[in-house]
């Protein structure tokens, strides 16, 4: 049934030239095809993961995967938090794209630059998402200089660099997608823990500014929102492992749910694909309508 309907529009789409259609019978024809699940909106991409073991970062992996693209899960650590096989082990067994893992500290730009070569064995790199991060339990009144640089270190100076030095291998082919996790504290700040805030305030304005310079290069840089999501950093180091969210945290989300890290993959598959070829300089929030209602 599927294949007599691809051919079907074949037929009376991609060989039209007068149809008044609101957008090219090309694109029609793409997005018929995404809606039949029959496309991969990544095919021929190359991704780069920081942080792709655990949590978001798998999540992300594992879907830009199942859309087409080869990916390298860049970490400090190759076995997921949550228990289970590695990402890259994963994604092969699951699908047919090609993944590996890279011991990768952010904070090294040796680690970053050394993740990049490993990727590009795969073919030229397309995507770069900085996701590595860690949130401090953290008393403002009490914070070191030690501490707080250990979270901007991670949490902004390695997405800055992380960019950079993607965008260096994307500059020759005037062609990429850097996408740079940030979070609801970097829109509003978070009463506990101002350093956070701080790096996710940082990586937010440092994707504007990227997106301006990149973007005569064809280079597009955004970042993505996350809300409250379901992972194991969450449920372990938010909650004090008390496991589930509270009445509380979901009467506060208009779609009465937390997120799961596919919902960050998948925010992630659509600013990597063509699907946002024009958009650039973007915060996609990703918290069920939680930061904005809340009030």
């Amino acid at each position: 049934m599927r294949s007599v309907l691809i051919r079907t529009l074949e037929r009376q789409y991609l060989s039209c030239e007068t149809a008044p259609l609101p957008f090219s019978p090309e694109r029609l024809f793409l997005l018929c095809r995404i809606w039949l699940g029959m496309t991969e909106l990544l095919s021929d991409n190359v991704t780069v993961v920081t942080g792709g073991a655990s949590g978001n970062g798998r999540g992300i992996a594992r879907e830009v995967a199942r859309h087409g693209s080869d990916v390298v899960v860049a970490d400090v650590r190759e076995v997921p938090r949550e228990g289970g096989k590695p990402t890259h082990e994963v994604i092969e067994a699951e699908t047919e794209s090609n993944a590996a893992f890279v011991h990768c500290d952010v904070t090294e730009i040796e680690d970053i630059d050394r993740a990049i070569d490993r990727a590009e064995e795969f073919g030229p790199l397309t995507t770069m998402v900085n996701n590595a991060g860690i949130i401090p339990d953290e008393n403002f009144l009490e914070t070191t200089k030690a501490e707080f640089e250990n979270v901007i270190g991670i949490n902004l100076t390695g997405v800055f660099f992380g960019s950079q030095l993607a965008a260096q291998r994307m500059i020759e082919r005037q062609d990429g997608s850097i996408i740079n996790i940030s979070g609801t504290a970097g829109l509003v700040g978070s009463a506990n823990s101002p350093t956070y805030s701080a790096s996710k305030g940082g990586v937010r304005l440092a994707t504007y500014s990227m997106a301006r310079h990149l973007g005569p290069k064809g280079i597009r840089v955004n970042a993505v929102h996350p809300g409250t999501v379901e992972t194991d950093m969450m449920r372990e180091d938010i909650r004090d492992g008390d496991g589930e969210p509270t009445e509380k945290e979901i009467e506060r989300i208009p779609l009465g749910r937390t997120a799961a890290p596919v919902d960050i993959g998948n925010a992630v598959v659509y600013l990597a694909s063509d699907l946002a070829s024009h958009v650039t300089a973007e915060s996609l929030v990703v918290d069920g309508g939680m930061t904005y209602t809340s009030g």
